[in-house]
């Protein structure tokens, strides 16, 4: 079965969407372990929470890259 590929066009929509749902289900997961422990509420909380926190981090994440680019190329010296 070969896989269907995106074109390349896709690529800034795709990465902050990838890195942010591996980001938030990380962060959302060690925040709810900590404020609850292995409770048996543990995964239906750390799924309301990652979800939560994934939608506000998604749309932060496909402004905050133009900026952060900027910033990037204005401390490092050309190649």
């Amino acid at each position: 079965m070969k896989l269907t590929r995106l074109p390349a066009r896709y690529a800034a929509l795709l990465m902050p969407f990838i890195l942010s749902i591996l980001m938030t289900f990380v962060v959302s997961g060690v925040a709810t372990l900590k404020n609850l422990g292995f409770a048996p509420e543990f995964l239906p909380s750390w799924m309301s929470a990652w979800l939560v926190s994934w939608l506000i981090a998604y749309p932060t994440l496909l402004g905050a890259l133009p900026v952060t680019r900027r910033i990037v190329q204005s401390i490092i010296r050309p190649a």
